[in-house]
């Protein structure tokens, strides 16, 4: 069976989802992935935990950590936007601030950005978290 063929008709874009820790947000991104893909889209996720195991190994969680680890998720995922990839980024990132540099990255290169609360009740992420 060949694989599928990839438009790279699309522009792309990326898709932030954040929320409380065990909110379903990965869970999310791998179900939006498969279906797009299905659909002939480039998608690539930046998953939170991945990350910070390599892209942000040696990063702790105090504030500082937190904001270099989102800025080096987001350049990630505006270069690879800017070049067509739809990115889903399933990641924690508490402050607003941090947040906002990345949407200013991304509207500074002219690419698409949005940002998606995952809502899940705190005691649904209670029960879920490992």
């Amino acid at each position: 069976m060949n694989p599928p063929s990839f438009c790279t008709c699309w522009p792309g874009a990326t898709v932030w989802l954040t929320g409380l820790p065990s909110a379903g947000k990965t869970t999310i991104a791998r179900a939006v992935a498969e279906r797009l893909r299905g659909e002939g889209r480039r998608v690539e996720i930046l998953d939170g935990d991945e990350n910070r195991a390599l892209l942000s190994a040696g990063l702790g969680f105090s504030r500082a950590d937190r904001d270099t680890n989102v800025q080096r998720v987001g350049l990630m995922a505006e270069v690879l936007a800017r070049n067509g990839v739809l990115v889903l980024v399933p990641v924690i990132a508490p402050y607003a601030d941090a947040r906002e540099a990345v949407r200013k990255r991304h509207a500074g290169a002219g690419t698409p950005f949005v940002e998606v609360w995952v809502a899940t009740p705190v005691e649904v992420c209670a029960v879920r978290d490992v």
